[in-house]
């Protein structure tokens, strides 16, 4: 099915997230179509996306290397820099202990990061050299120093974020449309990014594309940042847009389902990370103009998932032709 057909499909589905919006309190913004998307006969421009509602700032705090993205747990988060990974107090915002690598590597490019058990896993590329190398870098929470390493070469791209779910890894491969300096081609073209999920050993189990019409608000850059969140969907930003995309699995097929999209008032994309503490789970991004670390709480219930496709077994007299 061509994402034109799918996006008509849901609008059933926007409009029922829309009324669960207006029954909270919220109203669902309808979201422009994105250039080169035309809707199907007889539907509107307006409601051809799935519906954007906003998130609400909770707080802010001062970060001085907000640059890539943010991590937390119970009690602090980790602000991720190039080089480096800071730890602050969640109830100070305080700066507490700082892991700073050597600035002639190995570790070049830290994008993002996710507390899993005590550890703190960060998606590390060498971008935007070429070809494209990608590990996960893993250091402790109590103490920031690094523990290990796991290495993926030249793989499928440039590893931007990487999360724990449902028993198994997630990561995103990052490429991009933008041209390297010095270089003459783009830097892996965008449409080529992948979320795939991983097993124990890092090894990759599945692999999904992401629906067009996000990649090309991603343009000319990519997928920066990917979290599973307490209402077990997948949210991804992309490098400039204050905005999360909230992604289903698909019931057949090899692209994510989108679901809807959350207005991050004051983000400027990058890594993301959710907070699992129950009915008060909150969203954290970054705004790396400001250099700051906000947190979000997010109308989840705003978003409805998608009607799933309608499939059909036809008997004799019936198949199509």
């Amino acid at each position: 099915m061509s994402t034109r057909t799918r996006i008509v499909a849901g609008l059933a589905t926007s409009a029922a997230a829309g009324a669960v919006a207006l029954a909270a309190g919220l109203v669902a913004v309808a979201a422009p179509v994105p250039s080169g998307l035309v809707p199907a006969a007889g539907t509107q421009a307006a409601v051809t996306e799935p519906p954007v509602v906003s998130a609400t700032l909770a707080r802010s705090y001062d970060a001085f290397d907000a640059r890539q993205a943010v991590a937390v747990d119970d009690r602090y988060f980790y602000v991720v820099d190039n080089r480096s990974i800071t730890k602050h107090d969640k109830a100070t915002g305080r700066p507490l202990l700082q892991f700073v690598s050597d600035p002639d590597g190995p570790i070049i490019h830290l994008d993002s990061a996710a507390v899993v058990d005590g550890k703190l896993y960060a998606a590390h590329s060498n971008y935007d050299e070429s070809p494209m190398e990608s590990s996960i870098e893993v250091f402790d929470t109590r103490t920031m120093r690094h523990l290990e390493t796991h290495s993926f070469g030249i793989f499928r791209g440039s590893l931007t974020w990487l999360d724990r779910h449902d028993g198994a890894w997630w990561a995103g491969f990052a490429n991009y449309d933008e041209i390297p300096d010095g270089g003459s081609e783009p830097y892996g073209e965008t449409y080529q990014t992948q979320v795939v999920k991983l097993d124990d050993h890092f090894q990759v189990v599945e692999a999904w594309t992401i629906p067009k019409p996000i990649l090309d608000r991603f343009k000319p850059m990519s997928n920066s940042g990917g979290s599973w969140g307490p209402d077990g969907r997948l949210w991804l930003t992309g490098h400039d847009l204050g905005e999360a995309y909230v992604m289903t699995l698909p019931s057949a097929g090899s692209e994510l389902v989108w679901a809807g999209t959350v207005t991050l008032p004051g983000v400027e994309g990058q890594g993301i990370a959710w907070e699992h503490a129950g009915a008060r789970s909150k969203l954290w991004a970054i705004k790396r103009s400001t250099k700051q670390a906000f947190s979000f709480t997010v109308p989840i219930r705003s978003v409805a998932d998608p009607v799933a496709p309608a499939w059909q077994v036809l008997g004799p007299g019936h198949f199509e032709q």
